[in-house]
């Protein structure tokens, strides 16, 4: 598997550590990225050998890979409740110092709305990086989940609070990127982020906005992986 950023073995270790921490009767939600995957594979081969566990997916693409490797799948609304997620994230930030460690970026797939469902809903959320995505403040832009005809009331209110939005294109298509959910996303450039929490209020009491890409207080560890092992950030 080729994959984006960080080396395919630090990805690989973190995703397959993560997938040791499913227990048989897991439901598990599914999370969407390249380091993910390896834990989705991963989790594939136990129940190949009899793991007995149900994915919640979080998009299409983690869905596909899921159904690939023989991973049997469930709704959120068919199950009383999620034990584990295993999500990726485009920024974390790595400084125990601070009230903002372990805050996220997410969205770079555009599947952030539905993947913050699932990991907010799992009794332990955790998530699969290489070292390239750690950082001591949150700088990159935050992708919003918009509703199609709320995007230029949106980019406006995004201006007011300091930001400035982006609609993000499509690179096989003409037009702009549309989730799974039928909607837009816009990336929103703040530069560092000093309160991602207060910064993640603002955008959420934005009329239009579906969900946004800052996940603050939702992940229990963080697995980080190198060439040569995994280190684990709890919070």
């Amino acid at each position: 598997m080729k994959t984006a950023g960080g080396s395919d073995a630090a990805k690989r270790q973190a995703g397959e550590r993560a997938a040791e921490a499913v227990e048989d009767g897991f439901v598990v939600g599914l999370g969407t990225g390249s380091t993910t995957a390896y834990a989705i594979e991963a989790i594939g081969r136990a129940v190949d050998d009899g793991l007995d566990v149900r994915g919640i997916p979080t998009s299409f693409q983690s869905r596909q890979l899921a159904l690939e490797v023989g991973i049997p799948l469930t709704d959120l609304d068919a199950v009383d409740g999620v034990d584990l997620a295993i999500d990726g994230a485009d920024q974390v930030v790595d400084d125990a110092d601070t009230a903002t460690d372990g805050a996220l970026i997410k969205g770079g797939g555009a599947a952030h709305a539905r993947e913050k469902l699932v990991d907010a809903a799992a009794d332990r959320f955790v998530v699969v990086a290489d070292p390239s995505k750690l950082t001591d403040r949150l700088d990159r832009s935050v992708p919003v989940e918009v509703l199609p005809d709320a995007h230029t009331v949106v980019a406006d209110r995004v201006r007011e609070l300091g930001g400035e939005p982006t609609l993000r294109d499509a690179e096989r298509k003409d037009g702009p990127v549309v989730t799974d959910n039928g909607n837009l996303v816009l990336d929103c450039a703040f530069g560092p982020i000093g309160d991602p929490d207060d910064l993640a209020t603002r955008l959420s009491r934005i009329p239009g906005v579906v969900e946004h890409g800052l996940f603050v207080g939702l992940a229990d560890a963080t697995y980080v992986g190198t060439d040569d092992g995994v280190e684990v950030r709890t919070y």
